[in-house]
């Protein structure tokens, strides 16, 4: 895999220069010296993008009833409750 570096003003003089490229890796767009974006094949995205579980899914633990959670009780000593008279 070669990695590519080329400016947006190159880009748009040679879009087709730009996809051969992609097709041995990523490509870097620079704008005004600073990477902007990346040409990738539609194989290498689908690659990084194809994953089993997303963060909503990660973050759902459907198996929270399976964990075994009993705080200790505080004493009485270290809070008093609030007197609203």
């Amino acid at each position: 895999m070669s990695i590519t570096t080329i400016s947006s003003r190159e880009l748009n003089h040679d879009v087709s220069k730009a996809k051969r490229a992609a097709l041995s890796g990523p490509v870097f767009i620079t704008d005004r010296g600073h990477t902007a974006h990346v040409l990738l094949t539609i194989e290498e995205y689908q690659k990084i993008t194809d994953k089993k579980e997303s963060i909503v899914e990660l973050l759902a633990m459907p198996d929270a009833a399976n964990i075994k959670f009993d705080p200790p009780r505080l004493d009485k000593a270290l809070y008093h409750p609030a007197d609203f008279s």
